[in-house]
């Protein structure tokens, strides 16, 4: 009887969604500066238009919110995009253990309104916490038109 070798057969690895993450100092600078890196990235991953701009907007909320929390002189913030089937997550991760809270601002005030909006305009959104801090993140139903978007790795933006 003969025997026939058969090929080895290659493990499977589950593929990541394409996703970019950056570090911003925690300063007032630093919504404007997250807005432009996701500009760029969602410019990658051909999604513009409705969609660019509630992005853009949840992700200023979320940092502005990061940048509040934490007590100079504070660490830097983490931001990551993340594209999983048609939805965008916006992660926003900071070292301080409090947690953001829904106020119905009074017309007089300046403050107040950030997660209103990001309540109104995410398709979800939520904080998970982890040893060090926590992580506010948001999602928004996108379409996209890119073929096969890449992994951007994470950098430091001036």
């Amino acid at each position: 009887m003969s025997t026939r070798a058969r090929p080895a057969a290659t493990r499977l690895t589950a593929a990541r969604p394409p996703a970019a993450a950056h570090r911003f100092p925690s300063d007032g600078r630093s919504a404007g500066r997250a807005r432009a890196a996701l500009r760029r990235q969602l410019l990658t991953w051909r999604i513009g238009g409705e969609a660019a701009h509630s992005a853009a907007l949840l992700l200023s909320e979320l940092v502005t919110n990061a940048v509040t929390a934490q007590a100079p002189p504070a660490p830097d913030i983490g931001v990551r995009f993340a594209l999983s089937d048609g939805r965008l997550r916006l992660e926003v991760r900071d070292t301080s253990d409090a947690l953001p809270e829904m106020k119905q601002a009074e017309e007089d005030e300046e403050c107040g309104r950030g997660l209103v909006l990001v309540n109104a305009l995410a398709s979800g959104w939520g904080i998970d916490r982890d040893g060090t801090g926590k992580i506010v993140w948001a999602e928004l139903a996108v379409s996209s038109t890119a073929p096969e978007a890449h992994e951007t790795p994470p950098r430091r933006l001036p």
